[in-house]
């Protein structure tokens, strides 16, 4: 599998990566995406490692820490062979110091994460979201530390605006602190925004893109059809509201032309979007989730192939949209180009 270097660091990823929401016992917020116990986790995780993808990434909020604790027992015995990504940021508990990015919360959900890991260091350790209430000096230095001590390697941010990421870069840089070399963020053939100033940013920057729910929650699986009911089995029933917001008609002309190229070239329309997405700047792995091994098997053949130019710019067409003020603005202007066609 392709391996890229994260950002402006000297790690490499690969590709494609494979997200825990999955993993819980049967109970927790994320079991209508699935239920993967221990033993099914260990097995996409061989299926995994032969195929080449070695990074796993959770959050300590997955399934109430369910998550990590069966990632930690399907990796037992090859820790040396995986890199392990996860975060926190959002409530972990009912007290009030059991959320956020204080030094308190971030060393403390950390050590927890450890222990339900089963290992005594994080590959990539990032902010779940940005926290407004703590000073960025504090979360910077207490995630130093925690690189220093040696039980994170390499930082990251997920859901953070433009100026969130960029303050926090120069805060790094006045103080000779780690700086973010990931940002965790939602990217996907019907949801754009990332384009907007995020990308620029990160090129820029020089911070690599860990593309999260790449077929736009669940909404690019081929299943959802213009003029046809929402399928019994689809986990949108329960989700839809957690989502971002689209659509449907952008939707079904998104999912009409990843069917037209699907058809063209023997393809899965999911193995098109994430392709698609592995063509853009700034992306360095983008996380797949599988509720089983079949889901599994075909979300990893969307690599070690390319869509051609004319293919990627039919789908960037039908996926346009209109920025928001001020970057339409900026579009015009000769000294502003887009990173992006």
């Amino acid at each position: 599998m392709e391996q890229r270097l994260l950002g402006g660091s000297g790690f490499m990823v690969p590709v494609l990566s494979l997200g825990t929401g999955t993993f819980n016992y049967g109970s927790g917020m994320l079991s209508p995406w699935g239920s993967t116990g221990v033993d099914e986790a260990s097995r996409l995780v061989d299926i995994c490692l032969e195929a080449g993808l070695n990074l796993f990434d959770s959050a300590d909020v997955y399934s109430n820490g369910q998550a990590e604790e069966i990632l930690g027992k399907a990796i037992a015995g090859r820790r040396d062979s995986v890199i392990v990504s996860t975060k926190a940021t959002f409530r972990s508990g009912d007290g009030p110091n059991e959320v956020g990015s204080s030094r308190f919360h971030l060393i403390k959900a950390v050590e927890q994460s450890l222990t339900r890991l089963g290992t005594d260091y994080i590959d990539i350790f990032q902010l779940h979201g940005f926290d407004a209430l703590t000073p960025i000096e504090e979360t910077l230095h207490a995630l130093d530390d925690l690189i220093r001590s040696g039980k994170i390697r390499y930082i990251g941010c997920s859901n953070f605006s433009g100026w969130h990421l960029m303050k926090s870069l120069a805060t790094s840089e006045k103080y000779g602190l780690s700086r973010y070399v990931a940002h965790q963020a939602y990217y996907s053939l019907i949801g754009r925004e990332y384009e907007w100033e995020l990308m620029p940013l990160g090129l820029d920057q020089k911070v690599g893109a860990l593309v999260w729910s790449p077929l736009g929650w669940g909404r690019l699986t081929g299943k959802i059809r213009r003029g046809q009911p929402l399928p019994e089995t689809s986990r949108l029933h329960k989700t839809a509201a957690w989502g971002p917001p689209v659509e449907d008609e952008s939707v079904y002309k998104v999912v009409d032309m990843l069917d037209q190229i699907a058809q063209e070239i023997d393809k899965t329309i999911p193995q098109v979007a994430i392709n698609w997405l592995l063509r853009r700047p700034t992306v360095s792995s983008v996380i797949i989730g599988a509720r089983n091994e079949e889901q599994l098997r075909q979300n990893l053949g969307a690599v070690d192939w390319k869509l051609s130019d004319e293919q990627i710019q039919r789908l960037s067409d039908v996926s346009k949209q209109t920025p928001v003020y001020p970057y339409w603005h900026q579009s015009g202007f000769e000294r502003n180009p887009s990173p992006v066609r």
